[in-house]
């Protein structure tokens, strides 16, 4: 099979790429490798799929649309996973174009080339941040998520939104993946465990926001990665007990699906940062902080339709992934 893997040179992508590799899938995978944070770790990502025959890498940036079709025309792809976009909720409060840019126009291309190519099957990246404002718990696909405290989540809701017209008017197959704080070696630097462990390491206090309180449901990168592959081999179909506007907005008349992969397991913040000084074996300086504009007090995945749909849910417990990802940052960085 041959797969086009977007965000290949990013934390989950590449994860999701050597998976794909090693079960023997040819990969194409793409990425613009901007500078939102340092390049060399995304170069040294791909260098980890630098050995497989069956994968081969072009800089391409989703927003040349003649250039990702003329692509698309070339390589004959089977499937798609398309897990480029430009990711963070803070950085949208000072730079929303580069999220139009890439969330947007860069998905409206993706969805056109694979509805003129005939694709079997369209995987993509949403976010558990399209839950916005919701205060039922936990999360669940059933659930209303129009009200959004974000441009980044907005911009994930419009993918949603966009891919089922796609599914309804072109009968492609499409499911949306909710992420829910992925966290692992080779992960972002600008997500809290990379940011708190670069702080305890070198003696500096580490931000603290709504002075603790909150809970997020941290999944670990494999668990992530299990879910994008078993959720690839099982193209959406069409729910026929759903009207095209249905009470259950994660499936309809159309091929369409959306499903939530997090670990069931919210932890407290406080609690997290304690794994975190215990895998490193230091004390944390902490400053207490209020909510940041556009975060959430808590996140908590329903993860049972993933389970009814593939068999399977992240499991991995929190002590043991922040154990991983320490092991990894020192040796990554030599500290």
């Amino acid at each position: 099979m041959k797969i086009l893997l977007t965000g290949a040179a990013g934390f989950i992508g590449m994860s999701t790429a050597k998976r794909l590799l090693e079960r023997g899938d040819d990969v194409v995978g793409i990425d613009n490798l901007n500078d939102y944070y340092d390049v060399n770790l995304k170069k040294n990502r791909l260098l980890q799929l630098a050995g497989y025959k069956n994968f081969r890498f072009i800089k391409a940036d989703m927003t040349d649309e003649a250039g990702l079709l003329k692509l698309f025309h070339a390589e004959k792809f089977n499937r798609v996973v398309h897990l480029a976009a430009q990711a963070g909720v803070r950085y949208s409060l000072v730079n929303p174009h580069a999220y139009i840019n890439s969330n947007v126009v860069g998905f409206t291309n993706i969805l056109e080339a694979c509805r003129r190519h005939q694709i079997d099957h369209l995987v993509y990246a949403s976010s558990s941040s399209v839950y916005g404002g919701n205060t039922k718990l936990p999360f669940s696909e059933h659930d209303c998520v129009d009200h959004p405290v974000s441009l980044y989540a907005a911009t994930k809701k419009a993918n949603e939104l966009m891919a089922h017209t796609y599914s309804h008017l072109y009968q492609l197959p499409t499911t949306g993946l909710r992420f829910f704080t992925v966290y692992g070696p080779w992960g972002r630097p600008d997500m809290a465990l990379y940011l708190f462990t670069r702080a305890i390491l070198s003696g500096d206090a580490i931000p603290v926001y709504n002075y603790g309180k909150m809970r997020r449901d941290f999944t670990y990168v494999d668990d992530i990665v299990e879910g994008v592959v078993r959720v690839l081999d099982r193209a959406a179909t069409s729910d026929r007990n759903q009207g095209v506007v249905s009470n259950n907005p994660s499936t309809s008349s159309a091929p369409y699906r959306v499903f939530n992969i997090g670990n069931n397991k919210p932890v407290e913040l406080l609690d997290f940062i304690g794994c975190i000084e215990d895998a490193i074996g230091k004390r944390s300086v902490k400053k207490l902080l209020p909510l940041q504009d556009g975060d959430v007090p808590e996140t908590y995945a329903d993860t049972h339709a993933l389970k009814q749909w593939v068999g399977f849910v992240p499991n991995t417990g929190i002590k043991q992934g922040i154990k991983k990802f320490v092991d990894w940052y020192q040796k990554y960085y030599e500290v």
